[in-house]
């Protein structure tokens, strides 16, 4: 993939090879858009007021390799002479096309919740192919999941797609060439949640405009620290942080949810895949042409009913925002989970995977189009990952959106998290639960501790107040209220440690190793706070109890007493429903 600077500029700006990631964001490709940023968000007078993310925190320039975009030869000996009679002993195994399918189907399946398989196409090439990262770039270190009864625990990837314009290839499908090498935007982001037990898996999409506070990130390559943001930011605007290590930080940061992976994938290479399984059925309730008079749109345009989308065509659907819904990011983000699920069904079928060359062009350009986090940089790795996956069937798959609410005043146009809605979705996603309302196969007994607990008088814990939120800073007296409730309860070393007033959203429980397991659990059962926010975590020296927002009122603990339901606001999808169909907007209808 080739370079492109900035004219007057010797050099792009950093990040630059690494960002573009997944394209499905119309922003990328709409040349002539008014206003804005010049990324295809400036037509305010059909789209209303969301405009992509600030690019302030651009960082210095930087190098970046050069990723090659040739072939390896095929390894010496993998063809037999033309009439040469083998031995037995020496044939090649029958099931060698099969294995280079299934493949295919493994690489696919990363990318778009497919099935996977075994074997290896030019293995040591394909690795190296891979580009890694950092998985997180904050100064909070993630709590670690919660294994159930069986010893199982759940495994969340982070999807993101930047709007880079940073190779040839992805130049060559449009965009503003002003953005040509700019500062990227993580504007597709996509948590992938699957199982303790792999029976379901559950999709959360956060909307690029979503507003929210970020965290310190530190740049690993430039060293350069962003300090945290004391105003609320666009979600996009991380990427432009250091990396995508920023991004799941920032994901972190909002929901709580531990984040054990992320993935961004090139755009160019969903042009590939769509052409390799022989395109994905979509369908639209009108005739659409995503097309404004100001130039602004993916321009895809199709007839009324189910028509099956391939190459830059499916590009088009994935990116379109003018010409679904309110012509906004929420429209998309349906229009994207109905792609996806149509296609892990055309996966699931197996067809139009038998072509050798197609499959191999296939792993070539899978492997070119990712940035991986360093747990999952070699192809056995990649591979295991969707062998996890495959196992969830069809109707366990879950598309959801951020439940969310438009901003006012200087939030006007926005989106915000809609109050209870999405930190029900988020605890949901946290504890495990089912979004698709099904009884999970796992095991409901909370797991006994590795290690039993001292007596209780004899557990040193730590109490610090952090109910600071969004409205304000931390409630008076908390940590001293709730280490008086422990010390009543017979746990004579708890103390407060006053110096640390940071937020937390909710009230968690932190201990460092295996043997003080048995006593953090002590103090949730003593307090009634959910074992399910009790977590191992290297950040403390002992057990920790965080008072969070979730408790800023005197009292025992305020455990939810909401049903562990998806919110509608959420808009869910089963990956079954094959009946789904876009509405268009009476403006973009021929």
């Amino acid at each position: 993939m080739g370079r492109s600077g900035i004219p007057g500029e010797g050099t792009r700006p950093p990040r630059a090879r690494h960002a573009g990631q997944l394209g499905w964001d119309d922003s990328l490709y709409e040349d002539g858009d008014a206003g804005g940023d010049g990324r295809g968000d400036g037509d305010d007078d059909v789209a209303g007021k969301r405009s992509a993310g600030t690019r302030a925190d651009a960082t210095s320039a930087t190098k970046a390799d050069a990723t090659s975009g040739r072939r390896a030869a095929p390894p010496a000996g993998g063809r037999r002479a033309a009439g040469r009679a083998a031995r037995p002993s020496r044939r090649a195994p029958r099931s060698t096309g099969k294995r280079i399918v299934r493949w295919a189907c493994a690489v696919l399946a990363l990318l778009i919740l497919g099935a996977g398989g075994a074997g290896y196409v030019y293995y040591q090439h394909l690795n190296a192919n891979i580009k890694k990262e950092d998985l997180t770039l904050g100064d909070k270190k993630m709590a670690e999941h919660k294994a159930n009864a069986a010893g199982q625990t759940p495994l969340n990837i982070l999807l993101i797609g930047s709007d880079a314009r940073d190779s040839e290839a992805n130049q060559k499908l449009g965009g503003a060439k002003e953005t040509f090498g700019g500062t990227p935007l993580a504007d597709v982001q996509m948590l992938l949640h699957l199982s303790a037990d792999r029976s379901n898996l559950s999709v959360v999409s956060m909307p690029r405009d979503t507003m929210l506070k970020m965290p310190k990130c530190t740049d690993p390559e430039t060293g350069k620290v962003y300090e945290a943001s004391t105003v609320d930011v666009m979600t996009n605007s991380s990427l432009g942080r250091g990396g995508p290590g920023c991004t799941v930080a920032a994901w972190y940061e909002l929901t709580g949810i531990t984040i054990d992976h992320f993935m961004m994938i090139d755009f160019a290479g969903v042009v590939s895949m769509a052409d390799a399984i022989g395109g994905v059925p979509v369908c639209v309730d009108a005739n659409v042409y995503s097309h404004t008079s100001k130039g602004a749109g993916s321009g895809l345009k199709l007839k009324e009913g189910t028509t099956k989308v391939q190459g830059k065509q499916a590009l088009q659907w994935l990116r379109t925002r003018y010409g679904f819904e309110d012509n906004t990011d929420l429209g998309r983000a349906k229009a994207q989970h109905q792609y996806m699920n149509s296609m892990v069904r055309e996966l699931r079928k197996g067809t139009k995977l038998t072509d050798p060359a197609k499959l191999m062009n296939l792993a070539e350009a899978a492997t070119n189009a990712l940035t991986v986090d360093k747990g999952l940089d070699t192809v056995k790795k990649l591979y295991d990952l969707a062998d996890e996956l495959k196992r969830v069937p069809t109707s366990r798959i879950t598309m959801t959106t951020m439940p969310n609410v438009y901003g006012t005043g200087a939030l006007e146009g926005r989106v915000l998290p809609k109050p209870g809605d999405a930190e029900q979705l988020f605890r949901m996603v946290r504890d495990d639960i089912p979004l698709d309302g099904k009884t999970s196969k796992r095991p409901t007994k909370t797991p006994a501790p590795k290690d039993e607990s001292a007596p209780v008088g004899e557990i040193a814990v730590t109490v610090r107040n952090a109910t600071a939120d969004e409205g304000g800073g931390p409630a008076s007296g908390r940590a001293t209220d709730v280490k008086d409730q422990l010390v009543e309860a017979g746990f004579a070393k708890a103390v407060v440690d006053s110096a640390d007033v940071s937020g937390e959203a909710r009230t968690a429980i932190l201990y460092p190793s295996v043997d003080l397991e048995g006593d953090a659990q002590a103090v949730a059962k003593a307090l009634g706070i959910p074992v399910g926010q009790v977590k191992k975590s290297t950040d403390v020296s002992g057990v920790s109890l965080a008072v969070g927002a979730d408790w800023r009122e005197d009292g025992s603990y305020p455990v939810a007493k909401t049903e562990d339901k998806t919110p509608d606001s959420a808009e869910a999808l089963r990956g079954d429903d094959e009946g789904a169909c876009m509405h268009v907007n009476p403006a973009f209808t021929w």
